[in-house]
């Protein structure tokens, strides 16, 4: 591991998988459970995929596949400039110069980096929530985030059929209360929903995230997957969490 120079309010993290590392920046927005659990949903991609990780964020999902796949090269596209030079530090820090890249610019010129028919995976962490919904964060980090204010799910969508090639996999986690939408936006651009899992905060309680993987110009078929429980009735991590999280 290399040593990097830290910014004010940042923190290096351990993931506790790989001997991996991640810089934070604890006034920004930290990566989740939801990007742990895409990475794993994802790990299983095909041999030496070519990848793009639309909203890397800090980097977290790329840096994991690193090591939980077989991914060939990973690409990480990112519109805050701040978040996208963390990325980058993120993968310096961890030795993965020659496996991942970081781009620093909106997912709407992606064809200026990556020719169409190009990409085999597509993975996605995307903005939840619609722009002008729900309470807003302060922080423009955050804002940015959380809301589709640079990118809407559409256009993630759209632009993930038009780089992948055919029968190339879309990865994504979101919102449980956004599945219509999510699936209506995938056929209408021939992502067909392949697999859909349900996840739980705990068995009693409602589902509030999915993850979902489409095929590009795939046939009608989708499999539903057993749901995922993330606590048990006391608090603590389910077996399955607990695997996921390598403890």
């Amino acid at each position: 591991m290399k040593k990097i120079e830290l910014k004010e309010n940042e923190r290096v993290d351990d993931l506790e998988f790989n001997n991996l590392k991640i810089i934070q920046n604890k006034e920004g927005f930290c990566f989740g459970i939801d990007s742990i659990l895409l990475s794993d949903f994802a790990k299983n991609i095909k041999k030496d995929s070519k990848v793009l990780d639309i909203g890397t964020g800090t980097g977290i999902i790329s840096i994991l596949l690193s090591a939980k796949s077989n991914a060939g090269k990973i690409i990480g596209i990112e519109i805050q400039e701040e978040v996208a030079n963390m990325a980058k530090r993120n993968i310096i820090l961890n030795n993965l110069e020659n496996k991942i890249e970081i781009i620093n610019d909106n997912i709407n010129n992606i064809e200026n980096y990556l020719e169409n028919n190009s990409i085999d995976v597509v993975v996605t962490n995307p903005p939840y929530k619609k722009n002008n919904t729900g309470l807003k964060n302060e922080n423009e980090k955050k804002l940015i985030s959380r809301h589709e204010i640079k990118c809407t799910l559409e256009d993630i969508i759209e632009k993930s059929y038009k780089i992948l090639k055919s029968n190339g996999e879309f990865y994504m986690v979101h919102r449980a209360e956004r599945l219509v939408d999510i699936i209506y936006l995938m056929r209408k651009n021939k992502l067909e929903p392949k697999e859909l899992r349900f996840i739980y905060p705990k068995i009693n309680e409602k589902a509030n995230l999915i993850l979902i993987k489409g095929v590009k110009n795939a046939n009608e078929f989708l499999k539903l997957n057993e749901p995922l429980i993330i606590y048990k009735n006391d608090g603590t991590y389910t077996e399955e969490i607990l695997k996921i999280y390598n403890k």
